[in-house]
Parts: C-alpha cells; structure tokens; sequence
C-alpha cells in the first residue's frame, strides 16, 4: 500500500489531500479524500474496479503530481510547493484574486465615490519582481515564470527595487498595483496611495511596454469608462476599494476588489476527451464535481489532457442541467488550480438575456 498526505494553506485557505494505492481482491484501487483541514473530508476512488499494479501506480502517480503542480505540500506547514519539484519557482508572493459582482452591484459601485474603476484587460496575470540586477516574472500562483525581453528591459531600468502588480497582454503590461518600492513594502497601504506611489514610480524611467492602467475616480467618469469598455467590447472592469489594502488571495466573497466582466468566460476541468477534437468539462459545486458541456479544440491547438484546466468563452449557461451554450475554446490556463473552476463562475441564460433587454 502506498498513501501520501498533502497540504496547502494560502490566504484563507487551508486544506488536505490524501491520496493513496490499495490490493483489492484480484487487483489494486486508488482512492482519494480532500476537504478543509479538520473537518470531515469527501472521499473517492479514481479506479471504479480493481485494475493491475501498473495501471494503478500509473493513476496513483499521476495524481499525486497533480497535486503538488497545484501547490499541494508534503509538508503539515501547508507552504505551497515546499517539499515539491517546484519549490525553487516558488517566490512565496501571491496577488489578489478577485471576487465577481452582477450588474446591479456594479452599477452601486460606479455610483459610489469610494470605489475606481479600471479595465480588467484579457491577458495573463503578472508581477514582476526587481531585485538589484535581478528580473523576475511571478504568475498569479506564486511561481516564478519567464518575461518578454521587452518587459525585462524595462523593469531594468527601474532606478529602485519593486513588485509591479499587472496583466500581461502580448509582451505589453498594464500595471494596475505595486508592492515594493525601495525598501518600503506598502502592501498594507490603502489602494489609493498604492496607486498614487505606482503613478510616480513610473515616471522615473523609461518603460515602453509598462502602461498605467486607465483608471476613473469620479463616478461620472467612471460611467463614462464602463460604457466606453462595453461598447468596444473589452473584457470587464474592475473596481478598487480606495481605502482597501492589497490582500494575497481571494475571498470567500466579497472584498476590496471586484470584477465585472462583459462577456462570459470561465475555467474549466477538463473531464475526457471526446471524438473529432471535443473535450467534455467539468465544475464543482461545492464539494461535488458535475458536467457543465463539450468544447471543440481548434485545430492550431493541442488538445488538452485529462485533468488540465483550460479557458472557455460562451454565451450562457442553462441553469437545469448547468453546461454552457456555444462555447468557444480560449486555451490551457497552468495558472489557475482544478479547485478555481466552481460553477460560481457562470452567468446563465435568464440573466444575460435580462441584461441585454
């Protein structure tokens, strides 16, 4: 028997998984239980039969490494990537996620003079850390990844050491928050002096391919912003507590920035691969996992493995039965856990037709 106990703790989070590989009667088993540390955890099988030792080793691997590229830990501490192959990507420094609001909140919002609002850009989320001579990229999990040469040069050219918060569209960021400036960690400080510091940050060097997001203050402009976005067809908006500080994670709901996008996208589990390049998805809903529809892979993509978490764009989603209409393959996310993928995500059908009325 083989069995492994994982850990991860991040924010407000702090959960267990337990894997492990079993003889059962003429063959092997792999069974799996997860849930919040201390609380009564959901089990599973990933071998519905017995099957032969390899098959299960094979399975029992595989998950195992699963996990621990999503952070998982060995170790009870629950410090993502310790113990891992991935612990010398780890930077140990994680952005805030964002909570989703409906129009009407968003509306409130735009209203109210205690929130900005900026465009929530369609690109991949990035820090970069500059320290001395040294350039680092960091994605939204934590892990070091590698930056356009266009981006590296300009962080270079940065007379101070700082973490610059942004989305990465292209070899192009939009910074949107910063961290560090100097020696001074202003994480703790509210988002308007974090923006206010970032403004001047920026005008110390030359920095082509490093752009100040758009951001409107007073609620007319941001009225006129939101309403520019949407005719042009953008992505979203995102709205910031003035006051807010900048908290590592995402909230159980809620928080000190929200997001509010005008097309539906999400993030889905890929949960087996279908004839003619058509992979089903999956969703939780709270602890339970459900079917939420097919996508077809485009032919200039690779289809995507059993497991992955991958980008959709779609219509709407059906609240009976949960899948979503007219879905539209965006591509692989390594970025964002199984866990992220929650049918919180969906927007469906009543309310985008009430929208659109």
């Amino acid at each position: 028997m083989e069995q492994i106990t994982l850990y991860f703790r991040q924010g407000s989070s702090d959960k267990v998984y337990q894997a492990s590989l079993e003889p059962k009667v003429d063959g092997y088993v792999v069974r799996f239980a997860y849930g919040r540390r201390g609380t009564t955890l959901q089990t599973g099988t990933k071998t519905q039969t017995p099957v032969a030792y390899n098959e299960a080793k094979r399975i029992y691997d595989k998950l195992v490494t699963e996990k621990t590229a999503k952070g998982y830990t060995p170790g009870g501490d629950g410090t993502p990537y310790q113990h891992t192959d991935k612990a010398s990507q780890s930077t140990g420094i994680h952005c805030q996620l964002l909570n989703p609001v409906e129009e009407d909140q968003a509306e409130r919002l735009i209203a109210d003079p205690a929130w900005w609002l900026q465009e929530k850009y369609d690109g991949r989320r990035l820090l970069i850390r500059k320290m001395g001579e040294q350039i680092t990229g960091i994605n939204r999990i934590g892990l070091t990844v590698a930056l356009p040469q266009t981006l590296a040069s300009d962080a270079a050219a940065c007379p101070v050491d700082c973490i610059i918060d942004g989305e990465a569209v292209g070899d192009v960021l939009y910074a949107f928050d910063v961290l560090l400036i100097g020696e001074d960690e202003i994480d703790g400080c509210r988002y308007g002096e974090r923006h206010l510091r970032l403004l001047n940050l920026l005008t110390t060097f030359a920095h082509p391919n490093i752009h100040l997001a758009a951001t409107a203050f007073l609620p007319r402009h941001k009225r006129e912003l939101f309403d520019q976005l949407k005719a042009g067809g953008r992505e979203g908006v995102v709205f910031k507590q003035i006051d807010g500080p900048y908290c590592a994670g995402r909230l159980a709901s809620g928080g000190t920035q929200l997001k509010y996008k005008f097309c539906a996208t999400a993030s889905f589990i890929v949960g087996k691969i279908n004839a003619k390049r058509s992979v089903s998805l999956l969703l939780f809903t709270g602890d339970r996992i459900g079917a939420a529809g097919n996508v077809t892979i485009p032919p200039n993509h690779p289809v995507p493995e059993t497991g992955q978490v991958i980008e959709c764009r779609y219509l709407y989603a059906f609240r009976e039965s949960g899948c979503i209409y007219q879905p539209v393959y965006l591509g692989a996310r390594d970025d964002i856990r199984a866990e992220e993928c929650t049918a919180a995500q969906l927007k469906y059908k009543a309310e985008i037709l009430e929208e659109v009325a």
